[in-house]
């Protein structure tokens, strides 16, 4: 019996490798038809393309389930994440007001909040005339970081919850390939300014509900362990070119199968463990699954204008375009352009055609190999390739067959608050 069983177990698994190895296969033909998408895969100490796919298949009852399959991905070689560390940051300021809440019951997600200034270069920010109320409040922050990918806002949610807390509590949640080290677009703080983060204060009307003093990590945060933190030919710095590769070892760090895990944490918290969940509640998902779908054209405190095109923070797919995106197609996503590195994790969904799956893929368009001179290839090389496997995995799963069709109702969700 037991002989019969280590037989049938080895089969179910041959089997089953046998069925990821076509899919990954088929797949990967459908990249290859695309010159675009196969020269890139295919030089990858030149364009350093990683790629994972989500297929979710549903059980009878609508129960998910997922399978992974990835190009390039390599979680120890480093590419700059840019604006993506803006998606765990957000959560975890969720998380701090909930354990706020806890001891201040009326301390809520747009609860006001002034951020204040101990040391040069820092600065304070007591109002926000995108709001509706006028002031600043975590909530509102999440809605800047979402909808157009805000840098103060990320900032002021990095102050509130810290550099060290930030880094302890992501390592907790098994997100070991991650290092949030510094404010974005914020020149003025080096490494060590950025252990520093301000005086911030919670209040309701005259009534301070919860008071935090500067704070500053002790603890050395630079990125270790990985491959490739020195990259390029040369960078400039204050003007001058330096002939040497550019040093990303103090720069953030966020790998492509921590994205995808994060991303499917959010879409679906029960399908991870429970000790590897974010502390936020449904309603909180909801609201943040709102704000990360959401256009700029839909967005009412803060108002857009037609800058911010509905491709703006949607590069799977839409990227290489500024046409509206169907409404019965929605993205709830998180992306990433700086250094000539372009990102996005994305949880994809079609509402009329019930199609889903989760995309994470980054590219390096800095062809010339020289750090900050601002001449990278996102138009003609970075948006056209994750649109152009946005568009790819999408036919694919407009084709594949599936057992139970998904029910998205959980989904269709309010956008005209």
């Amino acid at each position: 019996m037991k002989r019969l069983f280590i037989y049938v177990l080895s089969i179910a698994v041959i089997n089953a490798c046998t069925i990821s190895n076509h899919v990954q296969k088929k797949i990967s033909n459908q990249l290859n038809t695309d010159y675009l998408v196969k020269n890139v895969l295919d030089s990858f100490n030149k364009y350093e393309a990683q790629i994972i796919y989500t297929q979710i298949n549903r059980d009878i009852y609508n129960k998910p389930s997922f399978k992974s399959y990835s190009w390039n991905a390599h979680p120890d070689y480093y590419f700059y994440p840019a604006s993506m560390v803006k998606m765990p940051v957000a959560f975890l300021a969720v998380e701090k007001i909930n354990q706020l809440s806890k001891e201040k019951k009326a301390i809520h997600l747009f609860t006001p909040m002034r951020t204040g200034s101990e040391r040069s270069p820092q600065t304070s920010a007591n109002t926000d005339s995108t709001s509706a109320t006028l002031l600043p409040s975590v909530g509102h922050y999440l809605k800047k970081i979402f909808i157009v990918s805000d840098n103060d806002a990320f900032n002021r949610l990095y102050e509130f919850v810290g550099q060290e807390k930030i880094n302890e509590r992501l390592h907790t949640l098994d997100y070991l390939h991650t290092c949030i080290i510094h404010r974005l677009d914020a020149p003025e703080f080096d490494y060590e300014a950025n252990k520093y983060t301000n005086p911030i204060s919670l209040y309701e009307e005259d009534l301070k509900l919860y008071d935090q003093p500067e704070r500053f990590n002790a603890k050395d945060v630079r990125v270790k362990g990985i491959s490739s933190l020195l990259k390029g030919d040369g960078f400039i710095k204050d003007d001058q070119f330096i002939p040497k590769p550019f040093d990303f070892s103090t720069k953030n760090y966020f790998s492509l199968e921590d994205m995808s895990q994060m991303i499917r944490a959010a879409m679906f918290p029960q399908s991870v463990e429970s000790n590897k969940r974010f502390n936020i509640t449904d309603e909180q998902w909801n609201f943040i699954r709102i704000q990360m779908s959401k256009l700029p054209r839909e967005s009412r405190h803060p108002v857009y204008d037609s800058t911010h095109y509905d491709s703006y923070c949607k590069y799977f797919m839409f990227g290489d375009s500024h046409q509206r995106i169907p409404d019965h197609i929605r993205i709830f996503n998180k992306v990433g352009w700086a250094y000539g590195y372009l990102t996005d994790a994305a949880y994809i969904i079609d509402l009329k055609n019930n199609l889903e799956f989760i995309l994470t893929a980054t590219i390096n368009s800095n062809i010339n190999r020289i750090y900050n001179d601002g001449k990278y290839e996102y138009s003609s090389i970075g948006l056209p390739f994750l649109s152009k496997i946005g568009r790819i995995i999408y036919q694919y799963e407009s084709t594949r067959k599936k057992k139970y069709t998904p029910d998205l109702t959980a989904f269709k969700l309010n956008y005209n608050e």
